[in-house]
């Protein structure tokens, strides 16, 4: 039996987990709103804020920030190197359960 791999830290943490999962679920070339993303995690702005943070100095996440007619807008959507690297997290978390 092989030993199974590492699983990534900076996705492990349940609430950029939760992002993660939200975002791949967009399927490639989509994003969403900052404020859509926060409702639809329940998150506050701040806490959704510093995930988010932590996911796109790792590379997962790109923000967009631009204006919408005279209003702000953000944008969230997962990269390409988001998107493998959840698809290893959930292989790895698939090995782990084979596991036992």
């Amino acid at each position: 039996m092989t030993a199974p791999r590492d699983l990534d830290p900076v996705i492990h943490a349940q609430a950029r987990l939760r992002v993660m999962t939200t975002l791949n679920a967009l399927g490639e070339e989509n994003q969403i709103t900052f404020p859509g993303l926060k409702d639809l995690l329940g998150m506050t702005a701040g806490n959704l804020s510093v995930h988010l943070t932590k996911l796109e100095e790792a590379g997962y996440v790109e923000i967009v920030k631009t204006h919408r007619v005279r209003t702000p807008v953000t944008y969230v959507a997962l990269t390409r190197q988001g998107r493998r690297a959840f698809e290893d997290y959930t292989a790895a978390i698939r090995e782990l359960l084979d596991l036992t």
